[in-house]
């Protein structure tokens, strides 16, 4: 002890030099996290300054007051948290991140883009425990190797490709793995077994085909597996139902078969049971109706048998059941009605038959009942709306029958009913046409009398009372103003059509026919300026046809067949350029019928049943027009000189528009020439104003400098190049296209017999891709409107696809207008197959439904603000995984993860959510499931602030009633 007492005394040098080499080591290190640090931020961009606290100048002790950055107690750099701050960039050094203390890495939800370094897992700290690299624009494989002490690794919604290594294996320590929302193919690795601790795992919205591994049982930490959204086929594994501590089982739109595991019964702390969209098939064995933890069970769109047991009765925690679009058959169960918080019942698309089970909904809060599409019999339950919840009501298309319940008409919640397709007798209850909540009432084809004139839904966007015995005055409707679709055709009604209430801003579609309605055509119709359907046959309207009918701006299919109209047909009627159909058969109508538009091809008999009624046109089946001629001579010397006038008058009028039409309009100049290599070439100009400066020579010489020309004007075009231009439309289509603003005007066509060029006008102004992320809510949503009317314009007035729509073949012009660059026939402005349509890549040939893919496509763009250049592999980032990881994230319902963070959320929130919905019905497989382009700008032109919130189950928007 003496010894030891009086060491330090006589050696002090080594107690300073121990300090001081401390001192340096620790200064060294601190200096080199300072470094790498300054590294990371000069190979990103930070548009929004989140990184302007770090800086050169900086000293040792500022790092950790930097933005996103953590230190501990001895100033060490422990965490790095740049989450959601729209920085974007390439990491190109996995050594940035070689912080020797760092325990946190969070970039998630950010434009980062590149390949993320492969050695990264072999170059980050040991101390490392959470990793999270999600929500970015990431590409390449999935990085090799392991860290142990890892406890969070999150590479999701991103557009990462290849299989997952067996060295996923190795991070043993790992609690948290989510690789969902990418491109990734193969199977799902079976040396997942390895990790033990395991809780959270999702693969979901990748490309993983094969089995699901029977190791992934020997995972007992396992509380979530989310495998959705992929290719998986096979049996699932028995083995699954050994994991004790399991919450959520989602494996979701596969293609797995066979029989549902019984083992699953076994999972008693399962909370969600997600098996829908396979092909699973037999019956659903009966321990999984006693699991009394489980809240929601979707095992909708399979193939499953049987009947459902009264065991259901024991689920107490159950709130939602889905087993719609099966094969179940016998009876709906008792038992459900027991259920205390049941909110959801849909059961529809089955065999079931009997009754609705007496007392649903007395003893729980049933929120939704979709029963739809079975073989139900009996009469309504008075206790459905017991509850007060109940805003979804959907019964049709079973043999339903007798009185409405009178509860429904205080179901003050409800939203949606549609019960047609039965057989309800009698009127309906008190107050049910006063629910102020209805916005979709569907009561067709049943049996229903009574009076419905007064009417108050200021909700109702679509009603339907069609096949009735309603009798009475029409509803007034006046409150309604949002109506799009009013059907009230084939009942009793009688009385005159309302002046003052027919003016309905929105309404698209009406149908009164087969009535006794009395009484004009009230002019003020035509204010609904959105109607594109109309039917009035076969009632007892007298009176003229309004003049205002011509006002109608997109009316397609106008009837007012079978009633006692006079007068002469409007002379403008044939002038809406819209109007396909009309049948004005079997009234007095006489006089001449209109030579333009849809009364060109009238068919005969449309126009049937006017005995005076008389035409230019022979194919109508009616009498040539007389012109009769009087013999007052001084009327005769009058038309003569009339005449003469007249005649003078259209030859110099006729001279005049001859000119400007050959000078701005004229489709038919052609020049042609031959090359000195023989090759013989054809200009064809849409004006002809560019006759001299645009000639063969300078064009194909543009060829040579990036297919930019310039004339000696100093004017300035775009030379594309069209490989199947043998497949063009005409040149008086292809002038026609150029005509809308939002569309870059063709000024004309260089071909040989080998190949052809499209000049096009070359704005000022930018590539939406390169202004994308800067881009206010409002502009975004000016550009869907503006590029949506353009399709329209294309589809419906030229018959012609656009092609390409990526924000690289958008231009934004000086006053902020967007300009499609057009491709014809499938011929792309830039090389973009990504952002063609599945059949269009499978069959090579585009349709309008392919374009409302690829307007989707863009849609997904402006609504997150991911873009992609370069080399990689843009069709199957894009057409892979863009609109899957879209899906998984709008699943998630967290709109944080896929909106572009430069978009205020808080004010736009409910917009932007319906326009992920639309975007994601757009980019539908099957081409019969995706909008057209007339409801496509309606919806995005209806979208406010009222919209509806976040759904999990937007997949099934179009399918659920």
């Amino acid at each position: 002890m003496s010894t030891s007492h009086h060491h330090h005394p006589h050696h002090p040098p080594y107690l300073i030099t121990t300090l001081l080499f401390l001192f340096l080591h620790f200064s060294c290190l601190h200096a080199n996290e300072l470094e790498l640090l300054l590294s990371f931020k000069a190979s990103i961009q930070d548009p929004l300054r989140h990184l302007s606290s770090w800086s050169n100048s900086s000293t040792t002790k500022d790092v950790c007051l930097w933005h996103g950055v953590v230190c501990n107690n001895f100033s060490r750099v422990v965490s790095l948290d740049l989450s959601g701050k729209n920085i974007s960039g390439q990491i190109l050094n996995s050594k940035t991140f070689r912080l020797p203390f760092l325990r946190t890495i969070n970039l998630s939800n950010n434009n980062l883009s590149g390949p993320i370094p492969q050695d990264i897992f072999t170059t980050l700290s040991p101390s490392i425990r959470y990793l999270n690299l999600s929500n970015n624009n990431f590409t390449g494989l999935v990085p090799r190797g392991s860290l142990p002490n890892l406890y969070t690794l999150d590479l999701s919604n991103n557009m990462l490709t290849g299989e997952i290594y067996n060295d996923i294996g190795l991070f043993s320590n790992l609690r948290v793995l989510d690789l969902g929302g990418n491109v990734l193919t193969g199977h799902v690795p079976a040396y997942l077994g390895n990790l033990s601790r395991l809780e959270f795992l999702t693969m979901a919205s990748n490309q993983l085909t094969g089995g699901i591994p029977a190791e992934l049982g020997k995972m007992k930490s396992l509380k979530w597996i989310y495998l959705g959204y992929n290719n998986l086929s096979g049996a699932i594994p028995y083995q699954i139902g050994g994991l004790s501590s399991l919450n959520h089982l989602d494996l979701v739109y596969n293609n797995l078969s066979g029989p549902i595991p019984s083992s699953l019964g076994d999972l008693k702390k399962l909370e969600y049971m997600f098996l829908y969209q396979n092909k699973l098939s037999g019956q659903i064995p009966l321990p999984i109706f006693s699991l009394k933890n489980l809240i929601s069970l979707d095992f909708s769109d399979n193939s499953l048998t049987g009947e459902i047991p009264e065991l259901v009765a024991q689920m107490d925690s159950l709130e939602i059941l889905h087993l719609f679009s099966n094969n179940l058959t016998g009876s709906i169960p008792q038992g459900v009605t027991s259920l205390p918080r049941l909110k959801v019942l849909q059961l529809w698309s089955n065999k079931f038959y009997g009754g609705i089970p007496a007392n649903l909904g007395k003893h729980s809060n049933l929120t939704v009942l979709d029963l739809s599409t079975n073989n139900l019999t009996g009469k309504l339950p008075e206790t459905l709306c017991d509850s007060g919840h109940l805003t979804k009501l959907i019964l049709f298309s079973n043999s339903l029958d007798s009185l409405i319940p009178p509860g429904l008409g205080t179901c003050e919640r409800l939203e949606r009913v549609r019960l047609q397709n039965n057989g309800f007798s009698g009127e309906l209850p008190q107050g049910f046409t006063k629910l102020q909540l209805v916005n979709f009432l569907d009561l067709s084809n049943n049996n229903l009398q009574g009076n419905i004139s007064t009417w108050d839904m200021p909700q109702l966007e679509m009603l339907n009372l069609s096949r009735n015995n309603f009798s009475g005055e029409l509803p007034n409707l006046s409150r309604s103003k949002r109506l799009k679709k009013l059907d009230l055709s084939r009942n009793k009604i009688s009385g005159t059509v309302p002046l003052g209430v027919m003016t309905f801003p929105q309404l698209m579609d009406m149908d009164l026919s087969e009535n006794k309605i009395t009484g004009v055509i009230p002019s003020d119709l035509s204010s609904c300026k959105n109607l594109v359907n109309l039917d009035l046959s076969h009632n007892n309207l007298t009176g003229e046809i309004p003049s205002s009918f011509s006002e109608f701006q997109v009316l397609s299919d106008l009837d007012l067949s079978c009633n006692s109209l006079s007068g002469e047909i409007p002379k403008n009627l044939g002038n809406i350029e819209s109007l396909v159909q009309v049948n004005i058969s079997h009234n007095h109508l006489h006089g001449s019928l209109p030579s333009t538009g849809a009364f060109l091809a009238i068919n005969a008999t449309a126009v049937a049943g006017n005995s005076d009624l008389c035409s230019v046109n022979t194919a109508s089946g009616l009498s040539p027009c007389k012109i009769v001629r009087k013999r007052n001579t001084k009327s005769w010397w009058f038309v003569v000189t009339s005449t003469f006038v007249a005649f003078l008058a259209v030859l110099v009028f006729g001279f005049f528009i001859t000119l400007v039409v050959q000078r701005k309009h004229n489709v038919l100049e052609v020049k042609k020439a031959e090359q000195e290599d023989g090759t013989k070439w054809e200009v064809q100009y849409f004006d002809s104003r560019f006759m001299k400066s645009l000639t063969v020579k300078t064009i194909l010489s543009s060829l040579k400098d990036q297919n930019v020309l310039e004339d000696k004007n100093g004017m300035q075009y775009v030379v594309k190049e069209i490989k199947k231009y043998d497949s063009l439309p005409e040149m008086s289509e292809m002038k026609k296209v150029s005509e809308h603003k939002n569309i870059l005007k063709l000024v004309a066509t260089c071909r040989s017999e080998k190949v052809a060029y499209l000049i096009q006008e070359n704005v000022q102004g930018e590539r939406l891709s390169q202004i994308l992320n800067g881009l206010s809510w409002e502009r975004r949503r000016k550009i869907m409107i503006s590029i949506a009317k353009a399709l329209r314009f294309l589809h419906c007035r030229c018959a012609v696809v656009a092609g390409n729509l990526s924000p690289e073949n958008i231009v934004i012009d000086v006053k902020y207008e967007p300009r499609l660059c057009l491709g014809l026939q499938g011929q792309l402005c830039m090389d973009a197959a990504a952002y063609m349509a599945p059949e269009t890549r499978e069959h090579k040939e585009m349709t309008s439904k392919s374009d409302i893919y690829g307007f989707g496509i863009l849609l997904l763009h402006l609504l997150t603000g991911k873009n992609f250049s370069g080399d990689e592999d843009i069709e199957s980032k894009v057409n892979g995984s863009l609109v899957n990881w879209a899906k998984y994230s709008y699943l998630n319902c967290n709109t944080d993860t896929w909106i572009d963070s430069s978009i205020d959320t808080s004010v736009h929130h409910r917009d932007i959510v319906n326009v992920m919905n639309l975007a994601l019905n757009c980019t539908a497989i099957d081409p019969q499931e995706r909008p057209c382009t007339k409801n496509v700008l309606q919806a995005l032109e209806s979208i406010s602030s009222s919209s509806s919130s976040c759904t999990r189950y937007f997949s099934k928007i179009l399918l659920l009633a």
